[in-house]
């Protein structure tokens, strides 16, 4: 890591949930803590996988150390309204509204100050089918992906207790780290519009979730080899 000039983000609000029913598809209900509620005290406990009074549905694919937080910029809402989306700002399932940088200005493997803790950043979001339960609109996963509006996820280097308001600012960024939009466009994008060099660097970052290593390097190695693999197993929002 390099030190790196001061870079800072506003916390709009901050949000936790508990698992809930949603919705009903054909295997049954399901459940999920992406419908959260706005946290209305100044601080709140931030520990190794979780915020306080959020949780996770299904462990298996929801959660864990590499997807402790859900981070999603404000100024995407605009477009998606604008787009015909009834979303308003909390409404995708995100621990932290933030405004001032999106996945184009958030490089993997960035480590940020929150409070008195420490995150990095350690993947975008790959939506799930509970974002169009809670949504209801089947189009909104596939409108996510098509136009890279994923935000991003953190893991906790040092836990504390953090702010529901004002700045989340830069404390190390890799002088050769890519951004969260080349990241997702690298497991996303078709085939011809894929720079390998730029896989082959996000791969050896040691900043990437082993969640998005292997796909990632699955489809790396399907293309050299003239074959096709899938893109990264989606993950949804808690």
């Amino acid at each position: 890591m390099t030190t790196t000039p001061l870079l800072s983000a506003t916390v709009t609000a901050v949000y936790v949930g508990q698992p809930r029913h949603i919705g009903t598809t054909r295997r049954g209900p399901v459940e999920s803590a992406i419908a959260k509620s706005q946290v209305d005290h100044p601080a709140l406990a931030l520990g190794t996988t979780n915020l306080a009074g959020d949780r996770q549905a299904d462990l298996r694919v929801h959660g864990g150390p590499d997807k402790a937080v859900y981070v999603y910029p404000t100024e995407h809402y605009p477009t998606w309204r604008a787009e015909g989306f009834a979303v308003e700002v909390g409404g995708l399932g995100e621990n932290v509204a933030l405004a001032g940088v999106t996945e184009r200005d958030v490089l993997l493997g960035d480590v940020w100050r929150w409070g008195d803790a420490r995150l990095q950043v350690s993947q975008p979001r790959s939506p799930c089918y509970k974002l169009a339960l809670h949504a209801g609109r089947k189009d909104i996963g596939p409108r996510m992906i098509e136009t890279g509006r994923t935000g991003w996820y953190l893991r906790v280097l040092e836990t504390g207790t953090v702010p529901t308001g004002g700045q989340l600012v830069l404390d190390d960024r890799a002088a050769d780290a890519h951004s969260v939009h080349d990241l997702f466009s690298a497991m996303f994008a078709a085939d011809g519009e894929v720079d390998d060099d730029v896989v082959d660097r996000v791969l050896r970052s040691p900043a990437l979730a082993d969640a998005w290593r292997g796909p990632l390097a699955a489809r790396r190695g399907a293309r050299s080899g003239g074959g096709r693999s899938d893109g990264a197993r989606s993950d949804g929002a808690r």
